[in-house]
């Protein structure tokens, strides 16, 4: 089919020669302009469906001009391919339903709309679902999801063929544009690597050979879908290991598809997935190179001369009108960033790429869904509940006074919704400048792009015309000197330095650490209660200084809150210094023995008691409550300080009064309520002022 440009996109293109603008035809799909999101898969379905939350998610980004949104990374074909998150499930009947009420939803808008299909092979666990055995052409299991797998039959290859050709065929009835299909990591490009074929008969041993199982899938599928539907593979281009295939052989593969007159388009990346390690330089994280495989996608399209797409680590607008202005790519994919900000497409033809909210590169939304949650954005909390929280802020009906203490994460966002509805906004910041946690963050330099969710939303307040009062400290006279209609007690939190039962005095915290305050000492042990990034940090300050350091944990794993993309960096720099990571230990309290601190380990578990001298002690229990302000200010509030919940949920007004005497509502938020994470604070503030 055709897809139609709105007026406004038509006019865009005839009137600009932004190579992101132009229109690219793929067979007799004409996309109407260069920008898409390559398929990846947020975790939103429903009883493995793409219903409301999913289908809200894409056509959000169709309405705002985008191109091409691919959905699913992956969505599963088969029974013994239970995906290890919230996958879609193409091997059902039912998508197809789900699968053409989205792509209608998202045609209406002018976008094209395409699907990845897999078969996990070893990617996956034998726990899942029906409990069937994984398949690969290999016993050796994988690292990341640790199943053996029963290594692949004839009989396994000829019903997976045909689980991919029925797949294919209910995508073509759901109404999608096209079927991309995923080989890198999975049981595709299973077949290609050295690394995972072991194989000796007619699909193991040479190229050809390994080669087999992915053309006679798609003759299959082509033969199923006919000659007009679109189907394109992503893959790696170069697998960077030892063990795998290199970039001459992936120049080969490369001619070999398209040779193969099987597929109309080529979706390159590069590395291997298979550990922790190879997917974060498969698809890196902040403090990571920017479009890294650009070069790749390049050197692949100049040898096959045929359309090829890519997505890795675009993060803004000027890398993607590079990619394809210099002729490195036919269509860019700014998937993260889409994530970040659904709008950047309307944004770039309406002039406003200021406005674009920053993709920081903060992996919150990839690592959230390998621990079975959903993907978010850190610091977009629309995102995933387009249906409940739009994107877009509406103009109050009156004005108010809103008075918001404290500029990090929280207290931004409530000053930028509250900004955007059209109040009059005064924020008031202790430091010298905004930032709160993120500029502790930002001292190391590989997280420097998190203050970017400070600096956006700085720019979008000036714009809005809110006031900042800083270096002043808010006492209750403060605060009601202005004449508030609305408080919002956004002060954060301070170190929790008190969670030992003897010898706190005698211990500094992980943020005096990485602030500078304290200077690391030779013999250092880092005590970590909280799980989070601050531990870390302050072991690599420490480490980098040339301490001896332990990192020492009560939890059975260390860092859950860091999560596994984030934690790659980190081991990578602590594991060069000889970093000593113990579990199962718990820090009990400290007393001075001579020149040295004499640590009392226990554990949980029971029958540890034990003495270990260190020269500094470092403990890292999170963040209690900055909130005296908030207690000085609550007997004065018409509510008392009280949420309801209910109306907090679906960011309804909040309209409890406790107090007639009250001049102001008072509310606090983020980590001056208690310990969370970025992406809460500011959901937090979203919520609230939503409606204010």
């Amino acid at each position: 089919m055709n897809i139609l440009m709105p007026a406004v996109f038509e006019r865009s293109v005839q009137m600009s020669n932004d190579p992101l603008l132009q229109p690219f035809k793929l067979k007799h799909l004409t996309l109407k302009n260069r920008l898409m999101i390559t398929s990846h898969e947020p975790a939103y379905p429903e009883d493995g469906m793409p219903k409301g939350r999913y289908r809200a998610y894409h056509v959000e980004r169709a309405k705002a001009g985008l191109a091409l949104t691919m959905t699913a990374g992956s969505a599963a074909v088969a029974l013994d391919s239970p995906p290890v998150f919230n996958n879609i499930l193409a091997y059902k009947d039912e998508v197809v339903k789900w699968m053409k009420e989205m792509t209608d939803a998202c045609h209406e808008h002018g976008a094209a709309v395409m699907i990845q299909l897999t078969h996990l092979g070893r990617r996956t666990r034998w726990d899942k679902a029906d409990w069937l055995p994984a398949v690969a052409p290999t016993h050796e299991r994988e690292p990341s999801h640790k199943a053996v797998p029963k290594l692949i039959e004839e009989w396994d290859i000829e019903r997976i063929i045909t689980d991919f050709a029925d797949a294919a065929e209910r995508m073509k009835a759901g109404g999608v544009d096209g079927v991309e299909f995923e080989a890198y990591g999975h049981l595709i490009s299973q077949f290609w690597s050295p690394m995972s074929n072991t194989l000796t008969n007619a699909y193991g041993g040479s190229l050809e050979n390994r080669m087999r199982f992915t053309m006679d899938m798609l003759a299959a599928v082509r033969k199923r879908v006919g000659p007009d539907f679109i189907l394109g593979v992503r893959y790696a281009g170069d697998e960077v290991s030892v063990d795998g295939y290199d970039k001459a052989e992936g120049i080969a593969i490369s001619q070999m598809l398209k040779n193969s007159g099987l597929i109309d388009f080529l979706n390159v990346t590069k590395g291997h997935i298979e550990t922790d390690a190879g997917l974060t330089d498969n698809i890196p994280i902040m403090g990571m190179a920017s479009a890294p495989h650009l070069d790749l996608a390049g050197e692949v399209r100049a040898a096959t001369r045929f359309p090829v797409f890519h997505a890795t680590r675009i993060q803004d607008v000027a890398t993607a009108r590079y990619a394809i202005s210099s002729g490195k790519v036919d269509m860019i994919g700014m998937t993260r960033a889409h994530m970040a900000d659904p709008h950047i497409m309307r944004k770039i033809v309406e002039k406003r790429e200021q406005d674009i909210r920053p993709c920081t590169g903060a992996n919150y939304c990839l690592d959230r869904i390998y621990q079975g949650g959903m993907a978010l954005c850190i610091h977009n909390p629309s995102t995933g509940r387009e249906e409940t929280m739009p994107h877009d802020i509406a103009k109050a009906e009156r004005k108010r006074k809103i008075v918001i203490v404290g500029a990090g994460p929280a207290g931004l966002e409530a000053a930028r919704v509250a900004g955007e509805r059209g109040h009059d906004v005064t924020v008031i910041e202790a430091a010298a400048k905004a930032g709160g946690q993120l500029l502790l963050t930002a001292q190391n330099p590989r997280r420097r792009e998190m203050m970017s969710i400070a600096e956006w939303r700085l720019a979008q307040c000036e714009a809005l015309g809110v006031t900042f009062k800083y270096d002043t400290w808010a006492e209750a006279e403060t605060v009601t000197a202005l004449n508030p209609d609305v408080v919002i007690i956004a002060t954060g939190g301070l170190p929790h330095a008190d969670g030992l039962r003897g010898g706190e005095d005698l211990t500094v915290t992980s943020w005096d650490i990485i602030s500078g305050d304290a200077k690391p000492g030779s013999n250092v042990l880092i005590y970590d209660d909280a799980g989070d990034h601050a531990a870390l940090q302050a072991a690599e300050v420490a480490a980098k200084a040339g301490s001896k350091v332990e990192i020492m944990t009560r939890d059975r794993m260390f860092s859950p809150e860091v999560m596994a993309m984030n934690l790659v960096p980190y081991m990578r720099e602590l594991q060069k210094r000889d970093v000593t990571f113990t579990v199962t230990y718990m820090l009990e309290k400290v007393r001075r023995g001579g020149n040295e601190l004499v640590a009392t380990i226990v554990s949980d578990y029971g029958g540890i008691n034990k003495e270990k001298t260190y020269d500094q002690i470092v403990i890292n229990y999170g963040t209690k409550p900055n909130a005296d302000l908030y207690f000085a200010l609550k007997p004065l509030s018409s509510n008392l300080g009280e949420v309801d919940y209910k109306d907090f949920i679906f960011s309804k007004p909040q309209s409890r009064v406790k107090n007639a005497e009250g001049k102001f509502q008072l509310f606090r938020i983020g980590d001056a309520v208690a310990a969370r994470n970025t992406h809460a604070a500011i959901y937090d503030a979203l919520r609230l002022v939503r409606n204010l």
